[in-house]
């Protein structure tokens, strides 16, 4: 399966009976994979733990040098993988001792 195949799959108005209907992607809100909320990023990423697609979702995403989003159960900012998403806001300031 190639990149096109890929996008061709996880595009919801290509959807036919032979295509795999239970993908994460498909099956839960598309905005929980581009959320604000790291609480959220963690929950895309741990849904996409069962999918057969979690392989070539990532090496797509990471060929198209996504802007952001969770691709394959990975976080992708900037078309790289990054650990986990930080919270809006500046960090606290720990209390000198």
């Amino acid at each position: 399966m190639t990149v096109t195949d890929l996008t061709e799959l996880l595009d919801p108005t290509r959807l036919t009976p032979d295509d795999p209907p239970d993908l994460p992607c498909r099956v839960h809100d598309p905005e929980l994979w581009f959320a604000e909320s790291p609480t959220d990023v963690e929950a895309a990423k741990s849904l996409c733990a069962a999918c057969p697609l979690t392989e070539m979702c990532l090496e797509g995403a990471l060929g198209r040098r996504e802007p952001w989003g969770v691709w394959g159960g990975q976080l992708v900012q900037a078309g790289v993988v990054v650990p986990r998403k930080r919270p809006r806001g500046r960090p606290r300031k720990d209390s000198a001792a």
